[in-house]
C-alpha cells in the first residue's frame, strides 16, 4: 500500500485544531499523484506541494501571509501552459452516528458535477435525492472530500442545500473528517456549507503543471 502523501497529515491535524506555527514560512512538499500540485495556505503559514525544488519555490517570493496564492507565484508553479483551478476555501466536518439518509445514484455518471469531481479525485461515489448529488471522494493527498449540486428547480433559499449535506454526514463513519472546497463567491453554498456545522481550515488553489518531459 503506498504511503500517504505529507500533505494528509496537515489536513488531519488542521482538523483537530493543530495548525502550522504562525511564522510566515512556506513549507515545500513533493508533488501530488496524477501530475497534480497545490498551494496550500493556513493562517500565516503555507505549504506547497510541487515537483520544484524547495529553492525554486522561495525564489519566486511567497509566503505565509497570503503570497503563496498570488496570481505571479501560481503562474510560476505552473508553467506558462500548466492548469490553475480556483481559490477555494478549505472546510471541514464529521461524519455523524445515524443510518445513511441518501442513497447511492448510479444513473448520473454524466453529470457535470460528477465528471468534474473524477477529474480530480478517486473513488468517486454519488447519492443524493430530490434536492441534489452528493460526491464523496478521495481527493487532495488522500482526504476524504465532499461536495454537492443541488436541483435548482426547486429554488433557491428554502434550506435545501444545508440539509442535504447534513444528510450527507450520515454517509461518512462517526467522527471522521470529511473536507470540502468551495469557492468563496459562491456566497450560497458557502452558507450552506457553514449552517451545516462545517469550519474553515484555509484555502487552497489546485494546479495541473505544464513541466519538461
Amino acid at each position: 500500500m503506498d504511503e500517504p502523501h505529507p500533505l494528509l497529515t496537515y489536513f488531519l491535524d488542521a482538523a483537530d485544531g493543530r495548525f502550522p506555527p504562525t511564522d510566515g514560512r512556506v513549507t515545500v512538499l513533493p508533488p501530488l499523484p496524477r501530475g497534480l500540485e497545490c498551494s496550500v495556505a493556513f493562517t500565516a503559514h503555507a505549504v506547497v506541494a510541487t515537483a520544484l525544488s524547495p529553492s525554486d519555490v522561495h525564489a519566486a517570493g511567497p509566503d505565509g501571509y497570503g503570497g503563496s496564492l498570488a496570481p505571479d507565484f501560481l503562474r510560476h508553479l505552473a508553467g506558462s501552459e500548466g492548469d490553475i483551478w480556483t481559490v477555494d476555501a478549505v472546510l471541514v466536518a464529521r461524519g455523524v452516528a445515524a443510518p445513511p439518509r441518501l442513497a447511492e445514484r448510479l444513473d448520473v455518471d454524466d453529470h457535470p458535477r460528477v465528471r468534474y469531481a473524477r477529474t480530480l479525485r478517486t473513488g468517486v461515489r454519488v447519492h443524493g435525492d430530490g434536492r441534489g448529488l452528493v460526491t464523496l471522494a478521495d481527493g487532495l493527498a488522500g482526504r476524504r472530500e465532499l461536495s454537492i449540486e443541488l436541483d435548482d428547480a426547486y429554488g433557491a433559499g428554502t434550506g435545501r442545500g444545508r440539509s442535504l449535506l447534513r444528510d450527507a454526514l450520515t454517509l461518512v463513519p462517526e467522527g471522521e473528517p470529511v473536507f470540502a472546497a468551495v469557492s468563496p463567491g459562491n456566497a450560497r453554498s458557502l452558507r450552506a456549507f457553514l449552517a451545516a456545522g462545517f469550519e474553515p481550515l484555509g484555502s487552497e488553489v489546485v494546479l495541473r503543471p505544464e513541466r519538461p518531459a
